[in-house]
């Protein structure tokens, strides 16, 4: 019946007028035809050809045939004859003005990361990791030094006194894998101005037996740093470069939709003002904003859902979901992220079990406060403490009004009985498609045995817990193929699997980059799949990815993109 009612609703949405012989004129429809087309639409799974309208809106998917027949007169489009049109591959996570930051600076990773300019090797030991430290130190002109990537659990631990035998005189900042923390030199430490009191203000810094500082300075503490570094970081020239190495990626991989979750972390002015000037309306992918709490709290006080509801209603260019960003607990990377017992036996976290950003008992109502305005909670919760905490905040909530979910962000860790509370809220879950894959084997030595319960995707969909994974860039490429591979396989860097039960089916590793994360950012019903009344967006790939193993994905050659109707082929690929 629903295909049936999808035919005709398709058929009404073309009627575009009359011709003299009065049959509907269908001149202005484009049939795209592929060799195989993925719909994710579960009535209709494939196809061969799209009927779409001269507005970019899909008005049915079936075969050549059918479509041609009924659309006479339409323009037959063969360019994707030989190709496999998949709905656009959407990152539901990522952050633009922290990825322009780090897109712009020289990397140390612990593993090979893909970025801007092509592989940047990994540096898996502390020797190589000092070696490329001295080397980028020795090349780099005059001024403070800030280099992004260090990850202590690969490449070993790191303080000022290592750093100041790279240099006595230069600030030199090493910017953690994480995002979360920095370690600063001797002269780094001087330049920002930084003395032990500020262990009185903040949690994150550390201090010494002798109670003075070891330059590691992290979470809430390093933005303490931002006088110092931010108007190196935000500077117009580097964030320039960032960001089109950010879009270029995009472009790469595929991508055509992608949420900022964390809108005005770094100040709404700041990030408009770079918005405006790099973020381009030709742009081959679609962006929405998700405003962070804590930023939005510092700008307007208590009335953050009425603000954002002002914002929503004037319709900015970049749109502004109807949702907000949260934080019950700290970081996976840093190993701060919340804990239960035995907590952290190894690591820099050893012997402790983490970091609450918000405290269990003030959860609840912060939620409710979004909630009860009818918004959507994205919430970073990452640790199993955490979702302790985060569910029995969530189980507090009145039902929803208006049909508004919790997403739960990151899920470095959930346990089965956690994902059985969570069954029986309004939760979904948009997990980093990364931890396995990058610490799915070096996260033991943190927290044991526990690394089996690292982002359980298979459980997740099981219980009916719509899933979806997203990249978190920078912090790993936004390259959706590349995610789903990773959860279909579970493979870790080193080749190892995973906990082999939590892999998943090929159908939900690619339902996870699109119609999941659709509706991880409430916009199912205008993406996600190729079905009548949505957008006209596709991405175009050289191979079915059903038609060849998974952990290939991320090889597959991709032409370009659709984006409501307009073609976007990549520069190298002539159309």
């Amino acid at each position: 019946m629903r295909v049936l009612l999808t035919t005709v609703l398709a058929l009404i949405l073309a009627a575009c007028g009359d011709a003299k012989n009065g049959r509907a004129d269908y001149s202005a429809v484009t049939v795209y035809v592929a060799e195989v087309v993925l719909t994710q639409d579960t009535d209709n799974p494939e196809a061969e050809a799209i009927a779409v309208s001269e507005d970019g809106t899909i008005l049915q998917a079936g075969s050549a045939a059918e479509l041609q027949n009924n659309y006479r007169g339409a323009k037959l489009d063969k360019t994707f004859a030989a190709a496999t049109l998949m709905p656009g591959l959407i990152d539901p996570h990522v952050h633009m003005t922290l990825g322009a930051m780090m897109y712009g600076l020289d990397w140390i990773p612990p593993w090979d990361m893909i970025g801007p300019n092509g592989l940047v090797k990994g540096l898996p030991d502390k020797e190589s990791l000092m070696a490329r430290i001295t080397a980028l130190e020795a090349a780099a002109t005059d001024g403070p030094l800030i280099l992004f990537g260090y990850h202590n659990l690969v490449q070993g631990d790191i303080d000022r006194a290592d750093l100041d035998k790279v240099t006595a005189t230069r600030p030199l900042f090493i910017w953690h894998y994480s995002g979360h923390d920095f370690y600063l030199n001797s002269a780094a430490i001087k330049m920002a101005k930084l003395t032990p009191a500020l262990a009185k203000d903040y949690h994150g810094v550390d201090l010494d037996e002798d109670g003075e500082l070891t330059g590691r300075i992290y979470e809430d503490a390093a933005l303490a740093l931002f006088a110092s570094v931010g108007p190196i970081l935000l500077a117009p020239d580097h964030i320039a470069a960032g960001f089109a190495g950010y879009e270029s990626l995009f472009t790469k991989a595929g991508v055509t939709t992608v949420a900022e979750m964390g809108y005005g972390l770094f100040g709404r002015q700041v990030e408009d003002g770079y918005l405006a000037k790099f973020y381009t309306d030709d742009a081959p992918y679609r962006l929405y904003l998700v405003p962070e709490h804590r930023a939005f709290a510092k700008e307007f006080g208590g009335d953050t859902a009425a603000a954002i509801a002002k914002l929503i209603a004037a319709k900015p260019r970049i749109p502004v979901l109807n949702q907000i960003k949260l934080f019950t607990d700290a970081a996976f990377y840093s190993q701060t992220m919340r804990m239960n017992a035995p907590g952290y036996i190894g690591g820099q976290s050893k012997g402790s079990n983490g970091l609450w950003v918000t405290e269990p008992d003030a959860l609840p109502a912060l939620m409710a406060k979004y909630w009860n305005a009818g918004m959507d909670i994205h919430i970073h919760s990452n640790g199993d403490a955490a979702q302790d905490s985060t569910l029995a905040a969530a189980a507090t909530l009145s039902p929803p009004a208006n049909g508004q979910r919790i997403i739960l962000e990151h899920l470095g860790q959930i346990t089965p009985a956690q994902i059985e509370r969570a069954k029986d809220l309004p939760i979904g879950v948009s997990a980093a498609s990364h931890y396995v894959n990058y610490m799915g084997e070096d996260y033991a030595a943190a927290i044991g045995e526990k690394v089996a319960n690292i982002t359980p995707l298979a459980s997740t969909m099981a219980a009916g817990l719509r899933s979806t994974v997203h990249s978190d860039a920078p912090l790993a490429p936004p390259m959706p193929l590349k995610a789903a591979s990773v959860h279909a396989t579970r493979i870790t860097r080193q080749g190892t699997i995973s906990t082999p039960s939590e892999r998943l089916t090929p159908q939900q590793a690619l339902r996870a980059i699109t119609i999941e994360a659709a509706w991880s950012l409430g916009l199912e019903d205008k993406i996600g799949s190729i079905e009548a009344g949505k957008r006209a967006d596709f991405t175009v790939l050289a191979e079915n990815p059903l038609d060849i193993p998974s952990e290939d994905w991320a090889n597959i050659p991709i032409w370009g993109v659709v984006l409501q109707g307009k073609k976007h082929p990549l520069k190298r690929v002539p159309e």
